[in-house]
């Protein structure tokens, strides 16, 4: 064998045969280069998420079934809907001022309550129209589309919190997921059988599918506080909403956001020990610029 140091460069030719193994091959082994352990509270709070936009899932349907049946009056869900449409917008500020540093312009404000009205107006104008849209369809098939649009909502739903700077994420799997919830919505309103009660759950579901993932997005980053005692809050609102003295329903709800937001971050913690990402020459080698000059 040749004395010539063996180099690792493609450019140069070398006395060595091409499947040469140096002896010092294994000495740049490492493992688990960008490996960072997480901690369990983090990551409950991390799946506080998932956690409310299921029980937004859950309190919708909950609402839909009582307007369905008539134990609701929807001009109750009408008032409240408005109110908690107040209450948020409010919140909206104090947490804008908090994440940006200043208060929302008048201008702005009141282009939002004008683009909020004409909302209402729209939906109220649609509501015939959204009542007799699925007329020719059997409530069997409604309710298996219904389904299958509410588990690509909770599929496609974007968990994350902000970008610095307080910009909100732009992505497509997102739109997807408001998109699929508003379609489960018209199609199950559809099933009524007067146009007050289709606008009240249109203006419900707008709400919580198309406004309040806004709200718990800056939430996320803002006040953890109030973010776990809204993960509170939601999920005994929707196990309330479905409770009844022989409803297994209530049963399997309470388990699986315990699941989620207790046991899930518990087995990603387990789970992490098996981790064993292994780097070394054979990788393919990343280029290193030098931008100091540009």
């Amino acid at each position: 064998m040749s004395s010539r140091e063996w180099e690792k460069v493609l450019w140069k030719k070398h006395p060595y045969p091409d499947n040469y193994i140096p002896h010092t091959f294994l000495s740049s082994l490492r493992k688990n280069t960008n490996f960072k352990p997480y901690t369990y509270w983090p990551l409950v709070l991390a799946a506080c998420s998932i956690t409310q936009h299921l029980s937004t899932v859950f309190i919708f349907l909950a609402t839909f079934i009582r307007i369905y049946d008539g134990s609701w009056d929807p001009r109750y869900l009408v008032w409240s809907s408005v109110a908690i449409f107040l209450l948020g917008y409010v919140i909206w500020e104090v947490l804008e001022y908090k994440t940006l540093g200043y208060l929302v312009k008048h201008a702005d404000r009141a282009k939002t309550f004008k683009s909020s009205i004409l909302v209402f107006l729209a939906l109220m104008a649609l509501s015939p129209v959204l009542r007799t849209l699925t007329a020719a369809t059997s409530s069997d098939s409604i309710w298996a589309l219904a389904a299958c649009l509410f588990i690509l909502n909770v599929l496609l739903a974007d968990y994350g919190s902000l970008r610095p700077y307080g910009h909100t994420r732009d992505r497509l799997t997102s739109v997807l997921s408001m998109n699929a919830a508003i379609s489960s919505s018209v199609v199950l309103a559809s099933r009524l059988r007067d146009d007050l009660s289709v606008f009240a759950l249109i203006l419900f579901s707008v709400q919580l599918f198309a406004l309040y993932p806004l709200v718990r997005t800056r939430l996320q980053v803002t006040d953890a506080f109030t973010y776990a005692s809204i993960t509170i809050f939601l999920p005994a609102l929707s196990i309330y909403l479905h409770s009844s003295p022989t409803n297994i329903i209530t049963l399997i709800l309470g388990i699986v956001l315990v699941f989620i937001t207790f046991v899930a971050p518990a087995l990603l913690l387990w789970a992490q020990s098996y981790k064993n990402e292994i780097r070394g020459p054979w990788d393919v080698a990343v280029p290193q610029i030098n931008t100091a000059d540009h």
